[in-house]
């Protein structure tokens, strides 16, 4: 499947995409080159045009690249408490699949700091998206969905603010607080 006709599925059909997305051979390096790789360069973009500034650009970048994997591994070590299965690349590929709302609504950057609520509401939409996919990706209990959609997402914040903090501390991302 193309690149264009996921993204659209993901958006505007994801409980009828996840089947797919489980039944397709991958890997880390296909899930990566085929898709994270273009796709977080969306809102890194965003970034350069909407705050002019390079630096913020790449961490934008390299903190999605980060966070994809980082999450991916979270998501692997907690399903099975949730009725789910451990496995690493369907782990990934929730992760991966599941940020595309997010990664698109990050073309909102481009309005500067007027483009935050857009960027909030198409990464809620990312967690809906996961919330879906759970029980087809990692065979999640879908009475316990909700419960590992939460987790993930709060677990995700908090590390998407501590590499935020690192970069900032290094001049590659506006400092927090």
């Amino acid at each position: 499947m193309g690149i264009v006709d996921r993204v659209r599925n993901m958006l505007f059909a994801p409980k009828e995409e996840w089947p797919r997305i489980a039944a397709e051979p991958a890997s880390v390096a296909s899930v990566y080159s085929g898709y994270v790789l273009l796709l977080a360069a969306v809102p890194a973009i965003g970034v350069l045009v909407g705050f002019r500034s390079i630096p913020f650009a790449v961490a934008n970048y390299l903190i999605a690249l980060v966070m994809t994997y980082v999450i991916a591994l979270v998501v692997d070590a907690l399903a099975p408490k949730f009725g789910g299965e451990a496995g690493f690349v369907a782990a990934l590929k929730l992760s991966a699949y599941s940020y595309t709302a997010a990664f698109i609504g990050g073309v909102a950057h481009i309005l500067g700091s007027i483009g935050g609520p857009l960027v909030i509401a198409a990464t809620i939409y990312a967690y809906y998206t996961f919330y879906l996919g759970a029980p087809v990706l990692k065979k999640c209990a879908p009475d316990k969905a909700v419960a590992f959609t939460i987790v993930i997402v709060v677990i995700g914040i908090a590390i998407g603010i501590t590499l935020g903090v690192v970069l900032g501390s290094v001049g590659l991302a506006p400092a927090i607080g």
